[in-house]
């Protein structure tokens, strides 16, 4: 039976960061991915929005690790040539009753150390966004965007050259806790065991699957798997505005926002739809509401202007709204079994948390 040091479960941007931390502090680290390529599902399925962090609650994981993970991500992909850009966000307030709202969200964004935002009126937000419609806005000038694929490549190839070994078509069936670390029953196209002193469970949807069958850990720890399919609708047709554009956030989401991706398409999404199964097909027939919705900011929208593109699954942990949930990462002082991380409802802003998160896990370890 082959033994490494720490086995990485998941190759997404959350088990790729943490595999590269590990290596870097001088780590024998396996990535073991069940699909034949990285980041298949939730990494490549979001908005690819470099979030600022003002929606999460002060002191949470999610506030300290966004908030940390935007410099650090601007930082990283400038060093690494990866393609982004920092678009800056507009929050809106379609209705007057909704002002409020913005004012708390921008003490929030305050106590979470996030200060280069202002609120606008009607006008000022006009000027630079003219087809847009509101009240008032919530102008966050550190929000960007950010190839989450060349992202993952930078990320992979900073493990590998530290040292860490990436296991494609390497699904982890079950595994259990042994006297000196764990052990591993490994599928793809022939099984068999591995043994590590130290686990990371970076395996996004699939993390509460492996969880129940890892032999030895206390079943009450493992939290409900919520999925929230996010479905996207380009536009046909010049975009309207240059920033993201927001309105305030709903129950799963954080608002079916207005985007223009690095290739230039306008992009609206995520909706919410609670799910039981993995589906990433895109209804034709959900454009309609996307267009109502829209319209309440940008009433200029004809009708049939959207197309489908994509969906993703969320891994939440409840049914609620981003900012009402914390990331769950759990460590021996969570389930007491020495040498294991497990992470869950790691949903946005895990794309923007990723460095972060990772030293969050190296240092759980």
């Amino acid at each position: 039976m082959e033994r490494v040091d720490t086995i990485v479960i998941g190759a997404g941007v959350i088990g790729l960061a943490a595999a590269r931390e590990l290596a870097r502090r001088g780590r024998e680290v396996l990535i073991l991915e069940a699909e034949r390529a990285i980041g298949t599902a939730t990494s490549s399925r979001n908005s690819g929005v470099i979030h600022a962090g003002i929606y999460y609650q002060p002191g949470s994981l999610k506030a300290r690790c966004c908030v940390r993970g935007n410099a650090m991500l601007y930082e990283y992909a400038t060093a690494h040539g990866v393609n982004h850009k920092r678009t800056g966000k507009l929050v809106v307030a379609t209705e007057t009753g909704q002002i409020d709202k913005l004012k708390a969200w921008q003490e929030n964004a305050g106590r979470n150390g996030v200060k280069d935002i202002r609120l606008l009126t009607a006008a000022e937000e006009a000027a630079l966004e003219p087809q847009l419609s509101c009240k008032m806005a919530l102008h966050v000038p550190s929000t960007g965007i950010i190839d989450a694929h060349e992202l993952m490549l930078a990320l992979l190839g900073d493990a590998e050259a530290a040292g860490a070994t990436l296991a494609l078509d390497a699904p982890v069936g079950r595994g259990e806790i042994a006297t000196n670390g764990f052990v591993l029953e490994v599928g793809g196209a022939s099984t068999m065991k591995i043994s590590c002193r130290a686990l990371v469970n970076a395996a996004g949807l699939g993390a509460q699957d492996f969880a129940r069958n890892l032999k030895g850990l206390d079943p009450v720890t493992i939290p409900p798997l919520v999925m929230a399919k996010g479905s996207y609708f380009t536009l046909s047709g010049k975009p309207p505005f240059s920033m993201l554009i927001y309105p305030l956030p709903v129950l799963g989401s954080s608002g079916l926002h207005a985007m223009c991706d690095l290739g230039g398409r306008m992009r609206f999404g995520p909706d919410v739809e609670w799910v039981h199964r993995i589906d990433y097909h895109v209804d034709p027939q959900r454009a309609s509401a996307f267009e109502e919705t829209i319209r309440r900011y940008w009433p200029a929208i004809s009708a049939g202007a959207l197309q489908p593109d994509y969906a993703g699954i969320r891994p939440k942990i409840a049914r609620a709204s981003p900012h009402d949930t914390d990331f769950m990462l759990q460590s021996s002082r969570d389930h007491k079994i020495p040498n294991l991380v497990t992470l869950y409802g790691i949903e946005s802003p895990g794309l923007t948390s990723c460095l972060a998160l990772a030293e969050e896990i190296a240092t759980a370890l």
